[in-house]
């Protein structure tokens, strides 16, 4: 049923078709540019079954840190359901609980593994441990200080915890004896070893050219151990951290002070600039990323397909330095070669709130729906700039297979989108009168501030449309800057025409629209 579930779940993004024997991924990555800066990227891949593992690394049944303890009981089902879907479809499942394979010393799966004869090609060190893949990773060093072991138990619980771990007969600095529990072990078709001559043996015997690394903890044994990912990804294989079924090991009270989930979005930031990329478990699963409870967060998807004001890359700095303590991001960007498809739609289905800034696409049409789908369930829209016309080409027809929303301009954001006064037109905007005390503006300083790009006219707003900010340029009527509204379904939107590059280096700009996110998605600050 699962296989069933994924296939409709690609087919509906225009994904390459699901088989038993495939597994279509949509894997995530940073590009470093030639000015040392990095640019988030999405490519679909299509990897055979048959060529790829998944290991499971260090997922034991017990931790010194209690929090780690329960969140690893959170993951275990959803990573069972990935186990039992990838071997379904042929995998190879490799479960590498580190000093634990005394306790499995009978069981078929650890003598598989030391059954598989000796690869002839090991890489050089493949058995050690891997501080840091190269160089450059070792210069940039981690985003989040761990030099205190990462615990982030309170101190009380901490002691309550150590003694309830030596009533077990368990040593509280390192109480692990198996695997968790909860995860499967098929006796006869998996692994099982913390050995990297064997781990790379069992990979060759399979002809294994693909890796996904699952467990924990990501800023330790999954990416330093002999089967972690550096060693995997220095040696050649083609590798992929599930960024959904992973943890570390941080605590807020350390540097960069931030929450524990914070913590663990850094590191996979990380890895993708430094080391891998990353997919996440719904891609085999189907329905929704994995998160943790204690992880509050609402969910916001950035959609950014427009290549004028280059907000693919403004908004992705701007999330990192200003949303997420409030929200787990995900983000949405045309396909390079079909500027129609838009990648990552799918996080559509679990979120709670869409940043727009996209200009004059038509998206597939299975894409069109889940965005229609989005509004008619009454989520909440933020748009900058182009947003207006998203989704209009002018009354052209979409492509066969695609759709439009040439309505979307007064459906979600209540405005009236014409064009736009010449780009030497110098501009400026200031807090509309009336709306001064509207949360959304909170911050922005009174008087006019000069704002970047052209200003649109948007004149006359659809009724109901709360006007925040004014603009104007010499010689022509004054027009609405950003203003509130709220959608046939209830979802309560916020739409600027600002967003051009040089507005994001204007603290005007991004206080208004970090306020307008929250106000939209009902986040307290």
């Amino acid at each position: 049923m699962k296989t069933i579930a994924a296939l409709v779940f690609f087919s509906l993004l225009g994904g390459a078709a699901v088989t038993a024997e495939t597994f279509p991924l949509l894997l995530r990555d940073f590009v470093k540019r030639e000015d040392g800066t990095f640019q988030r990227t999405l490519q679909r891949e299509t990897w055979k079954a048959a060529e790829t593992a998944v290991i499971v690394c260090d997922m034991w049944d017990a931790h010194h840190c209690l929090n780690a303890t329960k969140r690893g009981g959170q993951m275990a089902s959803r990573m069972n359901a990935v186990l039992k879907e990838a071997r379904a479809r042929g995998a190879t499942i490799i479960h590498a609980p580190s000093s634990c394979t005394d306790f499995y010393k009978d069981h078929p799966a650890r003598a598989r593994a030391l059954a598989v004869e000796k690869a002839t090609n090991l890489p050089v060190g493949i058995e050690q441990w891997m501080h840091w893949i190269d160089a450059e990773e070792e210069k940039a060093g981690y985003p989040i200080d761990a030099s205190d072991g990462g615990e982030d138990d309170g101190k009380a619980e901490h002691e309550q915890w150590a003694k309830a771990l030596e009533g077990r007969g368990r040593n509280p600095g390192s109480p692990w004896i198996r695997q968790t529990a909860g995860l499967e072990i098929d006796g006869e078709k998996d692994y099982i070893t913390d050995d990297g001559n064997e781990n790379w043996s069992i990979l060759e015997q399979n002809g294994i050219k693909n890796v996904v690394l699952v467990g924990v903890h990501t800023n330790m044994c999954v990416l330093g151990r002999p089967f972690g990912l550096r060693q995997l990804s220095r040696s050649g294989k083609n590798v992929a951290l599930m960024r959904d079924m992973t943890d570390t090991m941080y605590n807020p009270k350390m540097k960069p002070f931030v929450s524990h989930y914070q913590g663990t979005d850094l590191i996979i930031d990380h890895v993708e600039k430094y080391v891998c990329r990353t997919i996440t478990s719904d891609q085999i699963l189907g329905g929704s990323t994995f998160s943790f409870d204690q992880d509050t967060r609402k969910h916001l998807v950035i959609l950014a397909a427009e290549k004028e004001y280059h907000t693919g890359e403004t908004l992705a700095k701007f999330a990192e330095e200003h949303l997420a303590k409030h929200f787990r991001v995900s983000y949405v960007y045309a396909n390079p070669d079909d500027q129609n498809d838009l990648l990552g739609l799918e996080a559509l289905d679990d979120a709670d709130i869409a940043l727009i800034s996209v200009r004059r696409r038509a998206p597939r049409q299975a894409q069109m729906d889940k965005i229609r789908s989005f509004a008619a369930a009454g989520k909440p829209f933020v748009g900058i700039r182009t947003a207006s016309h998203a989704f209009s080409l002018r009354g052209k027809p979409a492509p066969e297979g695609h759709g439009v929303w040439e309505k979307f301009d007064p459906d979600i954001w209540g405005g009236n989108y014409s064009g736009h006064h010449g780009n030497k037109l110098k501009s400026s905007a200031w807090v509309a009168d009336g709306a001064t005390g509207d949360p959304v503006v909170a911050g922005v300083k009174s008087g006019e501030f000069a704002t970047g790009g052209s200003l649109y006219q948007v004149l006359p707003l659809e009724k109901g449309a709360k006007v925040l900010l004014m603009g104007k340029v010499e010689g022509h009527p004054h027009e609405p800057v950003a203003w509130t509204f709220k959608t046939a379904a209830g979802g309560k939107t916020f739409c600027t025409s600002l967003g051009h590059i040089d507005d994001f280096a204007n603290e005007n700009f991004t206080t208004m629209l970090k306020n307008a996110l929250l106000w939209a998605a009902e986040v307290k600050k």
